[in-house]
């Protein structure tokens, strides 16, 4: 029996107002560096980012009485409080699954290699706390009668761990968590952007940020000086890395910053592309009930003619109608799924669309048009998980609108408030950059390999080729927790800062300087288009050694260029992105390295890319036969038992291997035996590659 959910509730779970923040603490310390009067904040940890991992981080350092102070580039205008993050995949039960299996969890998060065992059994156990601390807040995961979570299949998650509060989850993550830091009342310092780590005797000791705020005449780029003796990278992933993306505008992350503040990247191979709208307007991924309801996807040319594309890649209408309904559970790109007319056929072809200069749509008040001589579409001539699905689900109505309307009306809400009418106007959509599945180097406890320094969400690299859909809202939340503990346990950071960073920032400032030049021939604006373009139209979800190696020597002149010449501005106000961008060339360079080494030894196709050979042993076949030009290497076992990692040496790009640490499942804890190791926090003692029996 179907409930109409009324308009009110509909409002409630698509307009998340964000609470107010409170006034900035006042700064009374200055303090001349470089010819500049700089305002200094001491506190003892500091986080970067005020998303969902940055704000759990910080509200579990001040429950443990560390002085924590958050800075945010834009306060709620991150990945999670602004793009579709629609789900939360964690250890639940319900009243039919009987409960769940951390071992299995764990597997199923580690499931495409390439990631640290004990990490994934980490974000297996820590998810109960997760979901329980959420709840508390405020969160509202949907349970059923008798209390058990609601739950349903995603990405790279056969059991069925996902949960969701509507297209909206994440950012009422980030509005409860908010809540909770102001009323901690945590120090909060908005628009402000981290540009310049200061480390002494591998050690943090501060950070120099710019703040429009911050700017006088004695100041005219705004910098600002944080000395902490903790600092927590948490400000998400590259998004301005791609042409084609799907992050929000403005979502840089810290890579660049990371590189030059000598920490080490993992996997940043590793990324996630799918289908969703384009960040022109209002990026959303596509992937749950909006393909499960198989609206007609097609594309148009320059004269405004009309192709039902994808009939030439699949035989039968029943194949194509169901690989459309799977991208809602197999939503991102897979290269093995372009093999025996799996779903990733979908992603290939409307790539080969785009290429083609077309643009492509999908349309809800159409039912799917069949392919060329075949039965038209049907709900009874579907597979039958396909069929199953529906009919459990009630969407049983004539079109795809009804069905959509009927299983998420939240989906058609949401677009409503960006003034894009799906139930009258079809949606225009391609393959983008959502995710990043590297990041940082990190410990069990989220360390970096400089003490002091910590990574957290997607700034972080736990992840490996493949992870379930919303298990990055998970890992953010649990580490978040952990690196607290651990700051907490090690008493660095309960009191503020007390050191002296003004020789350090002068320094740094010397480096800045370097960097602005107006007389340069290469603004922001520039680099960018040159950045997003290669990275979008090289190392996608497609690839080729040649292409990519080229790829990496140009992003390398890019960067030599930039060190001779620097980039030029107009204004003191865009220094902030100047830096922003020197910064994404640097993190370009990093990937494309990676990708280049990785591809060059000989590694194959696996997660998000398709490495194209024509002496790859993989070859995707459409409905008239086989298409050379994507054939591909098949993935290496052995490449699934070890990671990637980056870091700077001087100017170049360093990569090396390590190999992935294993997890004993075998083994148990004793509690006589245990305990006394977390009375004594011996625990927050274990070296990298210490793994903790379960």
């Amino acid at each position: 029996m179907s409930t109409t959910v009324p308009q009110d509730i509909l409002d409630a779970l698509t307009d998340v107002a964000m609470p107010r923040l409170r006034p900035e603490p006042e700064l009374s310390n200055t303090v001349q560096i470089g010819g500049y009067d700089i305002p200094v904040h001491a506190c003892g940890g500091l986080v970067i980012g005020s998303g969902a991992a940055g704000l759990r981080a910080a509200v579990e350092m001040k429950r443990r009485d560390v002085d924590v102070t958050i800075i945010s580039q834009s306060a709620w205008g991150g990945t999670s409080a602004c793009s579709g993050s629609d789900k939360q995949t964690l250890h639940t039960a319900n009243t039919k699954d009987h409960g769940d299996d951390f071992q299995d969890m764990a597997a199923s998060i580690g499931a495409g290699g390439a990631m640290d065992e004990d990490t994934a059994y980490i974000e297996a156990v820590g998810s109960i706390r997760a979901m329980a601390s959420l709840q508390y807040l405020g969160l509202p995961l949907p349970q059923d009668a008798l209390g058990g979570t609601l739950r349903y299949q995603t990405d790279h998650d056969e059991v069925g761990r996902a949960t969701s509060c509507g297209p909206r989850t994440s950012r009422l993550m980030v509005q409860v968590l908010a809540s909770e830091a102001i009323r901690l009342d945590i120090p909060f310092f908005n628009h402000t952007t981290a540009v310049n780590v200061l480390t002494q005797d591998d050690r943090v000791v501060g950070l120099l940020a710019i703040r429009p705020k911050a700017s006088s005449d004695a100041n005219p780029y705004g910098l600002m000086l944080f000395t902490c003796n903790a600092l927590v990278f948490a400000a998400g992933g590259p998004g301005e890395l791609y042409r084609d993306s799907v992050f929000p505008n403005g979502c840089f992350g810290t890579l660049g910053l990371a590189l030059e503040a000598g920490l080490e990247l993992v996997n940043i191979t590793e990324s996630q592309f799918g289908i969703g709208t384009r960040r022109e307007g209002f990026p959303w991924n596509l992937s749950g009930t909006y393909v499960q309801v198989i609206p007609h996807i097609y594309s148009v040319d320059d004269s405004g003619a009309e192709h039902h594309f994808l009939a030439d890649y699949y035989r039968t209408t029943q194949e194509m109608a169901s690989n459309i309904f799977r991208k809602g559970y197999q939503w991102p790109f897979h290269a093995t799924r372009m093999l025996d007319f799996q779903s990733s056929l979908v992603d290939l072809a409307i790539v080969r669309e785009n290429q083609k200069g077309r643009r492509v749509f999908m349309d809800f008040n159409r039912n799917l048009l069949p392919v060329p001589g075949d039965q038209p579409f049907s709900l009874d001539r579907l597979d039958d998980d396909v069929r199953s699905y529906l009919r459990h689900a009630g969407a049983v109505h004539d079109q795809p609108i009804d069905r959509l309307r009927h299983m998420n009306p939240l989906s058609i809400e949401l677009y409503k408030r960006y003034k894009v009418d799906i139930t009258t106007d079809p949606l225009e959509f391609a393959v983008n950059n959502q995710h990043m599945n590297g990041g940082i180097a990190v410990d069990i406890w989220g360390r970096t390999n400089v003490a002091g320094i910590y990574a957290v969400g997607e700034a972080a690299g736990t992840h490996g080729v493949t992870r379930p859909g919303g298990s990055a809202l998970n890992a953010g939340q649990v580490f978040g927790t952990r690196v607290a503990e651990h700051i907490a346990a090690s008493r660095m950071a309960h009191e503020a800062s007390k050191l002296d960073a003004t020789t350090l920032a002068e320094r740094a400032l010397t480096r800045i300087e370097a960097t602005l030049n107006t007389n340069s021939s290469r603004d922001a604006a520039d680099i960018r288009s040159e950045v997003q373009a290669r990275m979008s139209d090289h190392a996608g979800i497609l690839c080729t050694p040649k292409d990519v190696s080229a790829a990496h020597k140009a992003a390398s002149d890019l960067n030599a260029q930039i060190r001779r010449n620097g980039i030029s501005f107009k204004r003191s106000g865009e220094v902030g992105r100047v830096l922003q961008w020197q910064q994404m060339a640097l993190a370009s360079e990093a990937v494309l390295a990676a990708l280049d080494h990785y591809i060059a030894k000989g590694g194959g196709s696996r997660g998000a890319r398709a490495i194209c050979d024509p002496n790859g042993d993989a070859l995707p076949q459409a409905a008239h036969g086989p298409i050379p030009e994507v054939r591909f290497r098949s993935e290496r076992d052995a490449d699934k038992s070890e990671q990637l990692l980056v870091h700077m040496d001087g100017e170049d790009m360093v990569v090396t291997h390590r190999k992935i640490r294993r997890f004993d499942q075998d083994a148990r804890t004793f509690f006589e035996r245990d305990w006394p190791a977390w009375l004594t926090g011996a625990i927050y003692d274990q070296n990298d590659g210490e793994t903790v029996p379960c």
